[in-house]
């Protein structure tokens, strides 16, 4: 059985961008505490939309995490990938060059969720 929640939850996440997605701290905490809330009301309509739900949270958090960005486990993943192609380890100096860019990669991101914190105290 799906929950009202779960259905609003779908129609409103067809109107957010990629940019407007990502979040700074201070709006994660606005998000997780909402989550905390909707996970409390789904928990009210019974175990098996509550797990549900719970599951769903588990699965966005393994996606994210599996990004291919060198300093997550999605970029180790990666990293073997490439040596598994290649046949030979990457060396030293291409590790860290591409950890690099992952790192800077993250700095993006966090850039982007920072100035969209900041952009939506305005609005």
């Amino acid at each position: 059985m799906i929950s009202e929640h779960h259905l609003q939850t779908r129609r409103t996440a067809r109107y957010f961008t990629l940019g407007d997605a990502v979040s700074a701290p201070s709006g994660i905490w606005l998000v997780l505490h909402g989550y905390g809330q909707l996970a409390g009301e789904v928990a009210r309509t019974g175990l098996r939309n509550f797990l549900a739900f719970m599951a769903l949270f588990s699965i966005n958090l393994a996606i994210l995490n599996l990004l291919p960005i060198p300093v997550l486990d999605g970029g180790h993943l990666a990293f073997l990938a490439i040596e598994g192609g290649r046949g030979r380890p990457l060396s030293l100096a291409q590790r860290q060059r591409l950890t690099q860019v992952g790192f800077f990669v993250l700095v993006a991101i966090m850039v982007l969720a920072l100035s969209n914190d900041v952009l939506r105290l305005f609005r």
